[in-house]
């Protein structure tokens, strides 16, 4: 716990056996009190990994749900478990859990309600071995975005993040795809909510064992992520009614 408030590091796993233990053996269980991992369907033994290696939780899909469809059953476990603050952390070793304490304190503090762990801030990207094109999609969307969504965000496309419950418990994530485009329409929503949203430099690791899309697959999400950003432009104008904000109320208007 951190000041008197449960932590659980939630894991969207799919074919992680071979990194799962190495990120298992970097998270600070004097302030974790729960792992919740789901398997979504892996053609490995992730899970045998997972039980092995004695995660608190384990939960298996009985088939391939996608990446935010995995998501959504993580934050809906964290909440049942009674966590105040959810971590999500990829198990396949890509983001440090050295740098959950960063992640979980200004949640704690009631600083944030939101953390981003970002791989942008810094030089982290290419030094961790990014592809180029990946980074060049990364700075065009990121510019874009925060130009219609009226933030200043380095990065929107982190797979770690740090949520307080208020949070999960509010965002109607079942509105939201089972893809990839999932965390940004979380964010959108976030953004839309008028919730405040910080960031920590995170170095990260390209390798052939952490995973990844290929350029047809990053081609998709960048197409969601525009289609993300407009609508939210369009709904906060009026111009239209979207379901990823249209149960939203927002705390504060956006200019």
């Amino acid at each position: 716990m951190v000041k008197g408030k449960k932590v659980v590091v939630v894991m969207p796993a799919y074919n992680a056996a071979k990194t799962l233990e190495k990120t298992i053996s970097e998270i600070p269980f004097d302030i974790v009190d729960e792992v919740i991992l789901v398997d979504d369907h892996s053609r490995d033994n992730t899970v045998e990994v997972a039980k092995k290696l004695g995660i608190s939780k384990v939960i298996r899909h009985d088939k391939n749900k996608g990446y935010g469809g995995n998501q959504k059953t993580c934050y809906k476990a964290a909440i049942e478990s009674n966590a105040d603050i959810v971590v999500m952390l990829h198990p396949d070793y890509q983001y440090t859990p050295l740098l959950l304490e960063a992640m979980i304190f200004p949640v704690a503090n009631g600083l944030f309600p939101v953390m981003l762990g970002s791989r942008i801030l810094g030089k982290g990207a290419l030094r961790g071995g990014m592809p180029m094109y990946k980074y060049l999609f990364n700075r065009m969307l990121t510019f874009t975005q925060n130009i219609l969504m009226g933030q200043k965000l380095a990065e929107y496309h982190t797979g770690y993040r740090a949520f307080s419950k208020e949070i999960l418990a509010e965002l109607p994530l079942d509105q939201n795809s089972d893809d990839f485009v999932f965390d940004n329409e979380m964010l959108g929503q976030i953004a839309y909510a008028g919730y405040e949203i910080g960031e920590v430099t995170c170095p990260t690791k390209y390798f052939e064992d952490a995973s990844s899309i290929n350029f047809r697959r990053s081609m998709k999400y960048g197409f969601g992520v525009l289609r993300v950003s407009i609508t939210f432009r369009l709904h906060r104008w009026g111009l239209g009614s979207y379901k990823l904000f249209k149960y939203i109320k927002p705390m504060a208007t956006l200019k």
